[in-house]
C-alpha cells in the first residue's frame, strides 16, 4: 500500500473519531444543566454525510442518556443543599415538581427528550429516587427517538 493512501486513511479516522468525539460531547453537555444544543451538530453531520447515520445516533443517544444519569445523580444529592441561600430553586418549586413527578410517575421519563422541562425531569427523578435502571431504560428510549426522528426527517429532506 502505498504511504500516500495510509495516510489519507488515517486522517480520515481521526477525522471521524473528532466528529464522534464532537458530538457526544455536545450530546452529554446538552442533556445536563449546561446550555448546548445537540440537534444542530447532529443534523450538520448528517448533511456531510461522511460518517453512517446509525453511528451518529448511537453516539449521541448514548451521550445523552449518560448525561441524564449526571442530572439523576445530581437529583440524588439535591435536597442536602436546598437550605442554603444560593439554591436555585424554592421549597415551593421543588415540592410542586416532585409531586408532578409523583402524579404521572416514571412514565414521564419518556418526556426527558423535551425542551425546557426535559432536562429538571431527569433531576427529580434522581431526587425521588427512581431505580436507576428503570431510569436509563426510559431515557434511552426517549432520547434515541428523538435522534432517530430527526434523522429521519433530514435525510428525508436532503
Amino acid at each position: 500500500m502505498d504511504p500516500a493512501t495510509t495516510l489519507f486513511g488515517v486522517l480520515l479516522l481521526v477525522t471521524s473519531l473528532a466528529e464522534l468525539g464532537g458530538l457526544a460531547l455536545i450530546a452529554f453537555g446538552a442533556a445536563t444543566i449546561l446550555p448546548a444544543q445537540s440537534e444542530p451538530v447532529l443534523v450538520g453531520l448528517l448533511l456531510l454525510g461522511e460518517t453512517p447515520p446509525w453511528m451518529l445516533v448511537l453516539v449521541a443517544s448514548i451521550a445523552n442518556t449518560l448525561g441524564s444519569v449526571v442530572n439523576w445523580w445530581l437529583g440524588t444529592q439535591v435536597l442536602r443543599l436546598q437550605d442554603r441561600r444560593w439554591f436555585p430553586a424554592s421549597p415551593p418549586q421543588i415540592a410542586r415538581a416532585m409531586g408532578w413527578y409523583r402524579r404521572w410517575g416514571r412514565w414521564s421519563l419518556l418526556l426527558s427528550w423535551a425542551p425546557i422541562i426535559g432536562d429538571p425531569l431527569t433531576v427529580v427523578a434522581g431526587m425521588l429516587r427512581e431505580p436507576l435502571r428503570e431510569f436509563i431504560l426510559l431515557v434511552a428510549i426517549a432520547k434515541t427517538g428523538r435522534y432517530v426522528v430527526l434523522t429521519v426527517v433530514t435525510l428525508g429532506l436532503a
